[in-house]
């Protein structure tokens, strides 16, 4: 729900000029997309989104380079989140056992996060390992991957 909101906005002010979180609300609405002032607010800063100057004067939502790579985030992280079933980790490999056909999904979205204590990855069809650093850092991965899941 927050991703396909928060994409919504990205979009809607791709193609207009959006000046105040009023008028973002009234095109979400148009959009099919109802919510509160409150959450299209934390969404701005979720989003980094900043107002721009126009050539007319006037002041409109853009997007920040950073929020496109947020929302690319918040992506990867869905994208894990609905692969993965089951997770485990033995000494400083883990061990993640997804959905068939999505091994390349999950490990590829664990990649793009940048996780610095990950060595490396390989996928299979259903299964991913994960070289970590040392066993601590695969166990703290490990809670990390339940966290997540749980959101």
């Amino acid at each position: 729900m927050k991703n396909e909101r928060q994409e919504a906005i990205l979009k809607i002010i791709a193609e207009k000029n959006v000046n105040t979180q009023n008028q973002l609300l009234i095109e979400l609405a148009r959009a099919g997309v109802e919510t509160t002032q409150a959450t299209v607010s934390r969404d701005i800063k979720d989003l980094h989104l900043l107002k721009e100057q126009t050539p007319s004067g006037d002041y409109c939502y853009v997007a920040s380079d950073r929020s496109a790579k947020l929302n690319l985030s918040a992506r990867l992280r869905t994208i894990f989140k609905e692969s993965v079933t089951s997770y485990s980790f033995a000494q400083n490999i883990v061990v993640i056992k997804t959905l068939p056909g999505l091994a390349p999904a999950a490990c590829g979205a664990i990649d793009a996060m940048g996780i610095r204590s990950i060595v490396g990855t390989i996928a299979g069809d259903d299964t991913g390992f994960l070289a970590m650093t040392d066993t601590s850092s695969a166990e703290r991965l490990c809670k990390e991957i339940e966290v997540m899941l749980k959101r």
